[in-house]
């Protein structure tokens, strides 16, 4: 009784702090991104919406207020634009302007060339979007935080980030520079009370490889055929453990692969499960 008792309080607290907290979440269009809107709207948290795709953005807001009731804001943002991405957050009014949790979602990967053969714009890409984006974001949001003293950082890294595979130096390259930036921001803001996290997902289902091959679907589903991958989902309720966790405990890092998947391209491919 007394353990039915601690897992149920256990379970409202996951939800209950995060309760009209401002999360402004990068990439939210699609995938994790996506997925991560709903995880946070579902434990009835504010959001600020960010991706390319404006369309997109203000369909899911719609939903998300349909299904959960949830305040959310969308916003057409390239965070490869700093002045933009200033100009964002500058912009955000009263309560909108203290964001409790920033979500660095927005990330790619391009071509599977060898590092002395990258294409200069698929370069280009992923240094832009992987890791300056996620420096502008970051540098134009937690600054807040540091004067409040709260707040809560979490960077969608990858397995990409401890292990290079074969095709993916630069794409590689890029996500340690992520792990090395989530590291050196907790160093960086020790002695303050905002946290720093990293979760770093293996193979997961979406519309990366899509992007990767330039929209070639059939390149894109031999991906994940005939295995069990992660689904945007998983890593989400991942991001949102760490959220949920109390405010003198900081996740440094989660790293998360689907059963089927042991290092980078080790993966069982015996068949989906039903």
């Amino acid at each position: 009784m007394t353990v039915s008792f601690a897992c149920a309080t256990y379970v409202q607290f996951a939800v209950s702090n995060l309760e009209n907290r401002i999360v402004f979440i990068t990439g939210a269009s699609s995938g994790i991104g996506k997925s991560c809107a709903v995880a946070f709207a579902r434990a009835g948290a504010r959001l600020i919406l960010t991706a390319r795709r404006a369309e997109r953005l203000q369909t899911l807001a719609r939903e998300l207020e349909s299904k959960y009731q949830t305040e959310s804001l969308s916003v057409s943002l390239d965070v490869t634009d700093r002045d933009a991405v200033l100009d964002v957050v500058r912009s955000l009014k009263d309560e909108w302007g203290r964001i409790d949790l920033l979500i660095n979602n927005a990330g790619k990967a391009l071509g599977l060339d060898k590092s002395y053969e990258t294409r200069p714009e698929h370069l280009e890409g992923m240094l832009e979007t992987n890791v300056k984006g996620l420096i502008h974001v970051t540098s134009a949001i937690v600054p807040g935080m540091v004067e409040r003293n709260s707040g809560h950082i979490v960077n969608i890294g990858s397995t990409a980030g401890r292990w290079v595979y074969p095709g993916g130096t630069v794409y590689c390259a890029t996500k340690h520079a992520v792990r090395a930036l989530n590291e050196g921001l907790k160093m960086d803001l020790h002695g303050t009370r905002v946290r720093v996290s990293s979760v770093d997902p293996g193979l997961v289902e979406t519309e990366f490889s899509l992007v990767r091959f330039d929209g070639d679907e059939e390149r894109a589903d031999k991906v994940y055929a005939n295995t069990n991958p992660l689904v945007p989902d998983d890593v989400a309720e991942a991001v949102l453990w760490c959220a949920a966790r109390p405010a003198h405990v900081n996740i440094s890092e989660i790293l998360m692969m689907a059963v089927d998947q042991s290092h980078a391209t080790l993966v069982n491919r015996s068949g989906r499960s039903q």
